[in-house]
């Protein structure tokens, strides 16, 4: 189950660490330990992938700060914080945070294993996701205003005689238009144009 990806364990707990080093490595999944919340991070970044278990309650900064901090760096690692019973009400603040997941100690091996696969997989997702995005939104970055105008009507599900109307020109310079629109893109059909669109997102 080598997912290639980093799971970070934050606990101030030794024992807890080296037991969820231990048990990741047997399904061949890497993982870093760190005792304290500034430890982890002094080496996150933006962008990092994997995914980050997280105890909410230790000495000095706790799961819910380092979380904070986290998001205002914009480090979008997915989180699953773990908990004794008495700290549910701060697991509940940690999910509505952000946190993907949360798991009571004592807490069941693969219950864990699941979770933290199914948190690693949603985030590669999320992460291709982005970036079909920016590729999307790139190829409309050429685009000029009377061509981005006639973009927005062919979304608006205007044909080449509506949209000559809509703006006031000739069906043959809309037909310029679109044609310049889907050698730009690289669209090869009006279908895969708007889908396009739609995937760039704030385009027209």
């Amino acid at each position: 189950m080598n997912t290639g990806a980093i799971v970070h364990i934050v606990d101030d707990d030794a024992a807890i660490r080296e037991g969820l080093c231990a048990l990741l490595s047997t399904v061949s999944i890497e993982a870093r330990a760190y005792a304290s919340a500034g430890e982890f991070l002094d080496i996150a970044s933006p962008g990092m992938g994997g995914c980050l278990v997280l105890d909410v309650r230790m000495p000095g900064m706790n799961g819910l700060e380092l979380q904070q901090v986290l998001n205002e760096r914009e480090i979008r690692i997915p989180v699953i914080v773990i908990s004794g019973h008495g700290d549910v009400p701060m697991a509940v603040r940690a999910m509505k945070a952000g946190a993907v997941d949360f798991l009571l100690k004592p807490f069941n091996e693969q219950d864990l294993l699941d979770r933290v696969v199914a948190a690693i997989s949603s985030h590669n997702q999320d992460s291709r996701r982005d970036q079909e995005a920016r590729d999307a939104a790139a190829r409309f970055s050429s685009l000029t205003p009377r061509e981005r105008e006639i973009l927005a009507q062919i979304m608006n599900c205007q044909h080449s005689k509506g949209i000559a109307h809509v703006l006031n020109i000739s069906k043959k310079t809309v037909d310029v238009h679109r044609y310049n629109i889907m050698r730009k893109t690289g669209a090869r059909n009006l279908s895969e144009l708007v889908q396009l669109c739609l995937m760039a997102g704030d385009v027209v």
